[in-house]
């Protein structure tokens, strides 16, 4: 295209080239944009010089690399909408680093532009595998938009999968129930007015519907029910979720009283381009029963590990996700990995090679402490504080500690504010009847 006559319509001709590869990629038909035609030719010759600038036999991911960090800035840019499709990959990767996706059929229910199954593929190649034949990815996604960039993401990357376009809440697209074996996710976060009666019979919600207009617990037993006998589950949620009382309470004390609540991650704020606010991660192990482990959750504080990219974002390096990946390999007596160089992390709090816990760090709580607890789920309840000399003090740190947990009581008021409102509303409307 770089030698069309001058003048020619470049745009027009990119148009028609994205036809061809849809022609010859049945999984692609429908997904590439053929909208270049409404760009300048000036500005299409220099793309596609920049482009012809790249060797065809560089080793590596290289055109997948390059989708992956634009849709990084584009999510950036975008802020809220930007995290309706894309998950920080420092995220993503710690998440893959705890569920080891070896071999099996992952599925993600919110799969976005398809990040999770991106690091999955990563995960295996570099385990000296071949992700086309250990792997197989299923997605469901609710914007036909959001559909084509995962679609695209997964090609550029060389991959495949089974990405349909549908509402999770209301369509079991997959015939999800007991079918995989790995499960991970980004859902939206506190989504209100879904409409529990089309779905309090579906078999996805063994534990039932949660009362408040909330769809985190929706989410989790989604996310649960999918899982095989030997599954394993990670997905990113809301803090809150992790405290919630009333129904949602009594959901998760029959997750944890099930065995499969494996390992809890507490993120600190400023990982990701929507909310400001610091997250959990859930981690799920049908296959623990019978372990040692089944009767224990492994809780790590996470929140003051991080690498400051700019003053309103985080994110995990890969020696600080390779630790944490490895305290939780500890916890389970598999060898730690080191190629991503965390070993003088790991000697700092285990020398001795084994899994102890560490004071601000990490606790393996047994499900009697966690009744004692309120059935709470938040790492902070059980990690404690590190040690520190008398003139350890770094006020900074304190201070935005402080500021971390401001924001997350004042989530918590809004959310009880609005629940109170609801409830008063009803009474009233009850006595004027």
């Amino acid at each position: 295209m770089l030698h069309l006559p001058e003048g020619e319509d470049i745009g027009k001709a990119i148009n028609n080239a994205m036809r061809a590869i849809e022609a010859d990629n049945e999984e692609l038909r429908g997904i590439l944009p053929k909208t270049y035609n409404h760009l300048e030719n000036d500005t299409l010759f220099t793309l596609l010089k920049t482009f012809n600038s790249i060797a065809m036999d560089i080793e590596g991911d290289v055109f997948g690399k390059i989708y992956e960090y634009f849709l990084g800035k584009f999510a950036m840019s975008e802020g809220q909408k930007g995290g309706e499709f894309f998950t920080p990959t420092s995220v993503v990767k710690l998440i893959v680093e705890v569920i080891e996706p070896f071999h099996g059929r992952i599925f993600d229910p919110a799969c976005g532009s398809g990040g999770m199954f991106v690091q999955s593929a990563r995960f295996v190649e570099n385990h000296r595998m071949n992700p086309n034949s250990e792997i197989m990815v299923y997605g469901e996604e609710k914007t036909d938009e959001t559909v084509r960039l995962c679609k695209m993401n997964l090609a550029v990357h060389g991959l495949s999968g089974d990405i349909r376009e549908g509402n999770s809440y209301y369509e079991d697209i997959h015939s999800c129930v007991g079918k995989f074996d790995f499960v991970m996710s980004n859902p939206p976060f506190n989504v209100n007015k879904i409409d529990k009666e089309r779905i309090k019979d579906d078999p996805r919600f063994p534990f039932g519907m949660p009362t408040p207009d909330n769809g985190n617990y929706i989410w989790i037993q989604i996310f649960y029910s999918a899982l095989n006998s030997g599954g394993r589950a990670g997905f990113v949620m809301a803090n809150s979720a992790s405290d919630a009382r009333g129904t949602e309470l009594e959901i998760r004390r029959k997750i944890i009283e099930a065995g499969e609540m494996d390992v809890m991650v507490a993120v600190g704020s400023n990982f990701f381009s929507t909310v400001t606010l610091p997250c959990t991660l859930w981690f799920f192990d049908k296959g623990k029963k019978d372990t040692d482990r089944q009767d224990k959750v492994l809780f790590i504080d996470a929140r003051h590990i991080y690498n400051q990219i700019d003053r309103a974002h985080r994110e995990f390096t890969p020696e600080q996700i390779e630790y944490l990946g490895n305290i939780v390999r500890l916890y389970r007596g598999e060898e730690p990995e080191m190629a991503n160089g965390s070993a003088s992390l790991l000697d700092e709090h285990f020398p001795d090679g084994t899994y102890i816990d560490v004071p601000g760090l990490c606790k393996v709580a047994t499900i009697e402490q966690i009744e004692s607890q309120g059935w709470s789920l938040n790492p902070g309840r059980y990690v404690g504080v590190a040690e520190r000399e008398a003139d350890d003090f770094d006020f900074l740190e304190r201070l935005e500690e402080l500021n971390e947990e401001l924001e997350v009581l004042n989530v918590e008021a809004r959310e009880l504010e609005g629940r109170i409102a609801e409830n008063v509303a009803l009474l009233l409307e009850g006595e004027g009847e």
